[in-house]
């Protein structure tokens, strides 16, 4: 018998001001799968992860997070079992890497008064900010950190609690070039780090996908144009009327790549 999924998504619609942002979605997440929401902007992949972190409810339709159904259950609390990571983090205390980390475990912002770690939470977050990359960076302050250091930072904080599924909205965003392959490489070494831990990832650059990206949704103008392996939906024609442009895609060592035009022959494997 086949575990609970740690996401699904059945039919559903989001609604607002009139106007249909997702139409009909629906979406399976299996532990241990790695997922990539893409798609232009606009199309509506925010407003899923927004579902998917139990952040907002759907219009219509059923939203189930870690066995939970939406509209059933008190969303703050499951929230704390979601690690959801948004560059956009609203710090603005210069506090140390340490400490932002720690905020994991009490799901705010600022560390709380009086609040204390254990020596074992301690510990945990050491071994995050190494796993992320970060262990000379320890004791830096907030305000001192790159964009790329920040965002691996919000990786750690957001798996403190040990959470079974990890959201990531645009990680790369802003990122330079060194920035952006520090954050894939790391990202795959917590595929294999958390091998139950499911994940998904939202962005409308193929180059940014880790090689471990598993499934693939793609969206345009709120609905599913494909969804499924990676190797299955990553195709030049389906990510073309994707973006609405024609596009030919590779992947070379486990990373894609798309340059404009069809493809004159055969994709690379």
């Amino acid at each position: 018998m086949n575990a609970a999924p740690v996401l699904r998504v059945k039919d559903v619609d989001v609604v607002r001001e009139g106007k249909a942002i997702l139409r009909e979605a629906s979406l399976t997440v299996q532990a241990g799968e790695h997922w990539a929401l893409l798609g232009a902007n606009g199309a509506g992949k925010s407003t899923l992860l927004a579902l998917l972190g139990a952040l907002i409810h759907p219009t219509h339709g059923i939203v189930e997070v870690l066995g939970h159904q939406l509209g059933r259950v008190d969303l703050r609390q499951l929230r704390s079992y979601v690690g959801h990571v948004d560059p956009r983090h609203p710090l603005n205390s210069p506090l140390k890497v340490q400490d932002v980390v720690l905020t994991g475990l009490t799901n705010t912002v600022e560390r709380v008064p009086r609040w204390h770690p254990t020596p074992e939470q301690a510990a945990m977050a050491d071994r995050l900010i190494g796993l992320l990359g970060l262990g000379d960076r320890r004791e830096a302050r907030w305000p001192t950190l790159s964009q790329g250091e920040r965002g691996r930072t919000l990786i750690a904080r957001a798996l403190m609690p040990s959470p079974r599924l990890l959201l990531l909205d645009e990680p790369a965003t802003g990122l330079d070039v060194a920035g952006r392959e520090q954050l894939i490489e790391r990202l795959d070494t917590l595929q294999e780090t958390y091998p139950e831990l499911a994940s998904v990832l939202v962005t409308h650059h193929l180059e940014e996908l880790p090689p471990g990206t598993t499934h693939v949704m793609l969206l345009r103008d709120g609905r599913c144009l494909a969804r499924g392996p990676a190797d299955a939906v990553l195709t030049s024609d389906q990510v073309s009327e994707c973006f609405d442009h024609p596009i030919r895609l590779t992947r070379v060592d486990g990373r894609w790549s798309v340059r404009a035009g069809r493809p004159a022959g055969p994709q690379v494997g």
